[in-house]
C-alpha cells in the first residue's frame, strides 16, 4: 500500500510529545504498539526488557531482516533556553522541532510506516521491526531477547546518517582508573600518599599512550569524562582514593584485553587499578541488569551482499548519498560487534543534530528516507 505521510507525521508529533527517557519509555512504547496494530503488523509483542517488536511475514520462504530504532532520548538540560518547546513537536518552515526528532523518533516513524507499506505477496522472508529501549545508556545489549527470538540474518539500524549508507561505527569502552594512596591529616601531608597526585601523574602517561587508526572509521579516541577523590569533601584529610573515568572510542577488532593492555608497564600506573567499568540499570518493566561497559566497534565491506542490495535500493529511489561510518555508538555494537550479524545503518537527518538545543528534523528528508527504507527492504527481500 502507499505510504501515508500525513499519518506518519501525525504519529511522529504524538511520539515527540511523549517523553521517553531511558527506563521511562512505557508510554512511548504503548503508543508505537497501538500504531503497529492499526497498520496491520503481525505478532506484536513486548519482551521482558520492554522492547516492542512486530512482524510482516512474506508469502515466500526467505531470510529474516531486522530493522531497529530506539525510542528513548536524552533529557533536556534545565535552564538551557529552547526557541521551540522541547516536547511541542512544533512544525516551522518544513522542519519539526523537539527532543528526539532526529535521535531517533523521526527515523522510528519512517521505518514503522515503510514496513507497513510493504506488500507481503512479493516478499521472500520476513521483516521484524524492533522499537528498542535504553539505547542511550546501554547501546545494544537490550536487543538480546529480540535477537534470540528472531535470529535475524541481516540488520538495519535506523539512526540518523545524513542519508548515507552506514557500513561501520566506533564502539565504546568505559575505563575506570583507581589510584590508592594513604590518608593523613592535611596539616602533615608528608605522612600520607595523595591519591590525586598519583592520578595526576598517571593521566599524563594515559593520554600519551598511542591510539590505533582505521582506514574507514578513523582514529580511536580517548577522553577523560570525570575525576573524583575520596573522602569528599576532604575535611583536613589527604585523599586516599582517586578515580578517573575515560571514554575510549574503539575500532573494529579491538578487544577488552587489547585496550587494557595499552596501559601495561606505564610507570605512573604502578599503584593504579585499571578495569572496564560496570553499571546497573533497571528497565521500565522492572528488569534489572549489570552491564560491562564495553561495546565493540564494527565494519561491513562495501562488497557484502547486504551493502550492495541496500545501495541499489537507495539509488533506485534517488536518495543515495554515498557511504559513511558513524563516529558514535549504536545498537549495531550488539548486532554486528557482538553477534556478528551483517548490519548496515541508514536514516534521515544529520548526526550533529542529535542531543542539541532545538533539535529538529527536515520533513522532506524524513519522507525521502521512508521511501529509502521501502526500497532497501524490497531490494533485499523481493
Amino acid at each position: 500500500m502507499p505510504i501515508d505521510f500525513e499519518a506518519m507525521i501525525h504519529f511522529l508529533k504524538a511520539l515527540v510529545r511523549t517523553e521517553s527517557l531511558p527506563g521511562q519509555e512505557k508510554k512511548a512504547i504503548d503508543l508505537a504498539a497501538a500504531e503497529m496494530t492499526r497498520l496491520g503488523y503481525d505478532n506484536i509483542a513486548i519482551d521482558d526488557y520492554g522492547n516492542l517488536s512486530g512482524v510482516v511475514n512474506g508469502a515466500h520462504a526467505g531470510p529474516t531482516l531486522l530493522l531497529d530504532a530506539h525510542v528513548d532520548t536524552v533529557g533536556v538540560a534545565p535552564g538551557v533556553p529552547w526557541q521551540y518547546e522541547p516536547f511541542g513537536a512544533v512544525i516551522q518552515d518544513g522542519r519539526m522541532y523537539g527532543r528526539g526528532t532526529t535521535d531517533m523518533k523521526g527515523p522510528l516513524a519512517a521505518i514503522l510506516y515503510a514496513v507497513a507499506a510493504i506488500d507481503p505477496a512479493g516478499l521472500k522472508g520476513r521483516i521484524v521491526y524492533s522499537v528498542s529501549v535504553m539505547e542511550e545508556v546501554i547501546e545494544g545489549y537490550l536487543l538480546e531477547p529480540v535477537i534470540s527470538k528472531y535470529t535475524p540474518d541481516m540488520v538495519i539500524i535506523g539512526e540518523p546518517s545524513d542519508m548515507k549508507l552506514i557500513l561501520g561505527g566506533r564502539g565504546r569502552a568505559e575505563i575506570l582508573f583507581t589510584a590508592t594512596g594513604r590518608p593523613a591529616h592535611s596539616s602533615l601531608p608528608e605522612q600520607g600518599i595523595n591519591a590525586v597526585h598519583l592520578m595526576t601523574a598517571a593521566i599524563k602517561e594515559i593520554e600519551a599512550a598511542p591510539l590505533p587508526d582505521h582506514p574507514e572509521i578513523g582514529p580511536a579516541v580517548m577522553a577523560l569524562t570525570d575525576i573524583i577523590s575520596q573522602p569528599y569533601p576532604g575535611h583536613s584529610m589527604i585523599p586516599s582514593i582517586c578515580r578517573a573515568t575515560y571514554d575510549r572510542r574503539t575500532l573494529p577488532g579491538e578487544t577488552e584485553e587489547q585496550i587494557l593492555g595499552t596501559f601495561n608497564g606505564l610507570a605512573a600506573l604502578e599503584r593504579i587499578q585499571t578495569e572496564i567499568a560496570t553499571a546497573k540499570y533497571t528497565t521500565y518493566t522492572g528488569k534489572e541488569m549489570t552491564v560491562l561497559k564495553f561495546f565493540p566497534a564494527w565494519y561491513l565491506e562495501k562488497e557484502h551482499d547486504l551493502a550492495r542490495m541496500a545501495a541499489s535500493g537507495l539509488r533506485a529511489c534517488g536518495v543515495a548519498n554515498g557511504f559513511g561510518t558513524w563516529p558514535f555508538n549504536t545498537n549495531a555494537t550488539y548486532t554486528a560487534g557482538i553477534k556478528g550479524i551483517p548490519t548496515i545503518g541508514f536514516g534521515p537527518s544529520k548526526e550533529k543534530l542529535a542531543h542539541i538545543v532545538d533539535e529538529y528534523i527536515d520533513l522532506d528528508e524524513l519522507r525521502a528516507a521512508t521511501r529509502g527504507y521501502l526500497r532497501i527492504i524490497n531490494h533485499i527481500l523481493a
